[in-house]
């Protein structure tokens, strides 16, 4: 095992752990939390990213999660005012949602299909469907946080302008 699957494991465990102690805690929302808006149809989420010639930025979330927080309120919103379009999906919501197949899925379920395991997860889609950089997983190197949505966001852009 990698040094950053060994990471993710240990990152996971403790996000489980912490879920068990927490527990209805992570649940309460906080009013303070400011969120992106929560997809309801990832094709129409695509179609209007790509018509301002965007890729369209997916953060999988989980309520109550202070990661996820971090990276919705200091990257992910400020890069949405900029102009890209960022949406979330929710891990554990019965919400429905419209999936890349155009069937009508839930929030958990779509996050589950796409075989995400970490919150926060941000992932970034061009044309066809097509995952246009590479997922950003987790949030534990703030110092470094904004530098490697930068990469991604400059090579999701580029394969959309390509196409």
């Amino acid at each position: 095992m990698s040094r950053l699957e060994t990471f993710h494991c240990t990152r996971r465990l403790w996000l489980q752990s912490v879920a068990v102690i927490a527990g209805p805690a992570l649940a309460a929302p906080d009013a303070s939390e400011q969120w992106l808006p929560s997809s309801q149809s990832l094709p129409r989420d695509l179609a209007a990213a790509l018509a301002i010639k965007q890729p369209l930025v997916v953060m999988a979330t989980l309520q109550g999660c202070p990661f996820c927080k971090v990276v919705r309120e200091h990257y992910l919103l400020p890069l949405q005012r900029a102009g890209a379009f960022v949406t979330q999906i929710h891990f554990l919501s019965g919400e429905p949602l419209l999936d890349w197949q155009g069937k009508v899925s839930t929030h958990g379920g779509q996050v589950k299909q796409l075989e995400i395991e970490v919150a926060p997860t941000v992932l970034f889609y061009g044309a066809g469907n097509k995952e246009v950089a590479e997922r950003l997983v987790g949030s534990s190197i703030p110092d470094f946080y904004g530098a490697y949505l930068d990469e991604r966001m400059k090579t999701a852009q580029a394969a959309v302008l390509k196409r």
